[in-house]
């Protein structure tokens, strides 16, 4: 919804001071709720109200990256859930240490991920992330 009225407010289709009745509005359309002020509805981050627009497509591709290198290092070295299970990060850092941090700036974000995981990015292990965090 925030990227549709981001779309919205970009593309001059909606005006400033319509933002909070449109947010209002497309919160009750998708849950059935209405925020009982703009501070807790279409003001209730930062980014809006110092003029950031943008962000929540980007977190999602890093949600997307981090499941993917996760998925990879899970592969590569089973012990992970194990040690992260008794608060312990070290094969989890040790792998990042390998195939994430060793490089530095000298690859891109998608060479990196491609390097690092073996595939381009993609929405696969974030849909498995998902659906084993939701649904169990």
């Amino acid at each position: 919804m925030r990227f549709r009225l981001e779309q919205a407010l970009i593309g001059g289709d909606l005006g400033l001071n319509d933002l909070p009745a449109a947010w209002n509005d497309g919160i009750k359309a998708l849950l059935g709720i209405a925020p009982p002020d703009d501070a807790r509805g279409c003001l209730q981050d930062i980014h809006w109200y110092d003029g950031l627009f943008g962000y929540f497509p980007s977190y999602t591709l890093g949600a997307m990256a981090a499941a993917q290198l996760m998925a990879a290092a899970r592969r590569e070295a089973p012990a992970i859930d194990e040690a992260l299970a008794v608060g312990s990060m070290a094969p989890l850092q040790d792998w990042l240490t390998q195939k994430v941090h060793v490089f530095g700036s000298r690859y891109g974000f998608n060479d990196l991920l491609r390097h690092a995981t073996g595939s381009a990015l993609s929405a696969d292990a974030f849909e498995a992330h998902l659906r084993a965090r939701y649904l169990g």
